[in-house]
């Protein structure tokens, strides 16, 4: 049992290696289950118990030394590779693009500065806020009470963090919490709208996990459901570029806005195509209602001074109707031929 020998030669075969699979292949050869240095330790058979423990400990300390060794090699091989693809596989960034490859907007991108826009023409300017955000924010200034569904597990990503008064942390549900950031931190007038990700637990076409909203608030002192059907009328006919847009808006439950109210626009299917804001049947689009007194004053604002509404619009189900899109999740799918095709040339956007 020469185990300084076997100890020399591995050294030398991973010295030799020019490649990743080359010192795999070693350190199997050495120390897998029929490799040299297990071996050594199947032979302590055969010696005193005295031998067993010297020769034993010998050969634990050569394993663990070639172990680190193939640990260093394989940082050094790995870097070589990085860099060789590095050196070897570039873009030519300066080379001209076939029309093949020509870069398109994303649809929601597009809607996503339509929106702006189209509010942006009527004074509202756009609010951020984080995607991960408290309980209070997300529920309990909103009104929505501790027994709600949409606090259930089933409809909401909890996150494991809490924030500094114990509550739990959410990955926001809707764009509202920008809303109560809004008017916990701005006096009013406030007119804004707050586009944005949202989350969810749910999957399917029409549904996905990680959606996008745009939310809107105007809070004065006249405020009121007049101002805020023409307000809606108004981004409907803009956005889907139909005149006389016909609308009906239907009462609704929502525990943050009092009253509440559903926004149905009329549609009709010709030719096997979806017509927009013509027919007689009927079709969702968005909630909306009176901001609920009771969030005013959990912002400090004093309802009995002032009054608003507020609206919530999905971004990707808007986006799905005027482009004729039927897949929701075909938005997240990073796909460049989907892009290519429904996606829009910048002279078209």
């Amino acid at each position: 049992m020469d185990i300084q020998q076997v100890l020399k030669e591995a050294k030398k075969a991973i010295e030799s290696c020019e490649s990743q699979q080359q010192l795999q292949d070693v350190k199997v050869a050495y120390l897998g289950k029929k490799g040299k240095v297990t071996g050594l330790l199947k032979l302590l058979k055969d010696f005193t118990l005295e031998e067993k423990k010297s020769k034993g400990a010998e050969i634990n300390s050569i394993k663990v030394e070639l172990e680190e060794l193939i640990e260093k090699e394989q940082a050094i091989l790995k870097t070589k590779d990085i860099n060789s693809k590095l050196s070897n596989e570039f873009i030519d960034i300066s080379f001209p693009p076939s029309s093949q490859s020509e870069a398109k907007v994303h649809p929601i991108s597009k809607t996503f500065d339509e929106v702006i826009s189209i509010f942006a023409s009527m004074g509202y300017s756009v609010a951020e806020g984080p995607d991960i955000e408290s309980d209070f924010y997300n529920f309990t200034a909103l009104n929505i009470p501790e027994d709600h569904p949409a606090r259930e597990m089933q409809d909401t990503f909890y996150i494991e963090d809490k924030d500094d008064n114990d509550l739990p942390m959410v990955l926001r549900t809707h764009t509202s919490p920008v809303q109560i950031r809004t008017m916990i931190n701005q006096k009013p007038p406030i007119k804004i709208i707050a586009p944005g990700r949202t989350y969810r637990c749910d999957s399917d076409a029409t549904h996905s996990p990680m959606f996008h909203q745009v939310e809107g608030l105007f809070i004065n002192e006249s405020a009121n459901m007049s101002d805020l059907k023409g307000t809606l009328i108004e981004f409907c006919e803009k956005f889907f570029e139909v005149q006389n847009l016909k609308v009906r808006f239907r009462p609704s439950y929502f525990p943050f806005t009092e009253p509440s109210a559903e926004m149905d626009i009329a549609y009709s299917i010709i030719n096997n195509e979806l017509r927009i804001g013509e027919g007689d049947k009927w079709l969702e689009i968005l909630g909306c209602g009176m901001v609920n007194p009771v969030v005013l004053e959990n912002c400090k604002i004093d309802s009995s001074n002032f009054q608003g509404f507020a609206f919530g619009v999905g971004l990707d189900r808007i986006t799905m109707l005027k482009h004729g899109l039927k897949d929701i999740r075909a938005f997240f799918s990073g796909s460049i031929n989907w892009t290519s095709k429904n996606g829009f040339g910048l002279g078209n956007y």
